[in-house]
């Protein structure tokens, strides 16, 4: 198996300087736990703010925290220079989103110049316990010199 290799040396920061500039994952309490080459791991604790009428986190919170997650998986193989946005995505929701706590793991399936295939999975945490709640498959694409869009 091929060992994924990043374009930048120093890829934690590049990834963590990003994500502290997304403001919507501190809107929604997503937290980066942790950075690998070509894997992420956020984190999300329960918040009545977030869930839809049953009382359940909303499938689009859900949504949200997955894109990040393979978002950045993708981002963290980039270099210093590229940004990334993405193209598609499909999310499959397995089980309703309630626990105490969530976790978003993100993971570059196959890196390329231009276009990254990643997944993510969602998993929500009650007690010790994992259940696994959502799946997402995602195309992430590089971008390089376009203006208003930042590393």
């Amino acid at each position: 198996m091929n060992t994924l290799q990043p374009k930048s040396a120093d890829y934690d920061k590049k990834v963590r300087d990003s994500f502290a500039r997304q403001t919507v994952m501190q809107t929604l309490g997503i937290e980066l736990e942790s950075v690998d080459a070509g894997a992420v791991v956020l984190s999300m604790a329960f918040d009545t703010a977030l869930t839809q009428q049953h009382g359940f986190i909303h499938a689009g919170v859900i949504t949200t925290g997955l894109d990040s997650a393979a978002g950045y998986a993708a981002h963290s193989l980039m270099a210093d220079d590229a940004a990334v946005l993405t193209v598609e995505f499909k999310t499959s929701l397995l089980s309703p989103a309630r626990g105490d706590r969530f976790l978003f793991k993100g993971q570059v399936i196959k890196p390329g110049r231009s276009l990254t295939f990643v997944e993510a999975r969602a998993y929500a945490l009650v007690g010790s316990d994992e259940k696994l709640i959502a799946t997402f498959s995602a195309t992430m694409m590089t971008i390089v010199g376009r203006g208003g869009v930042q590393g």
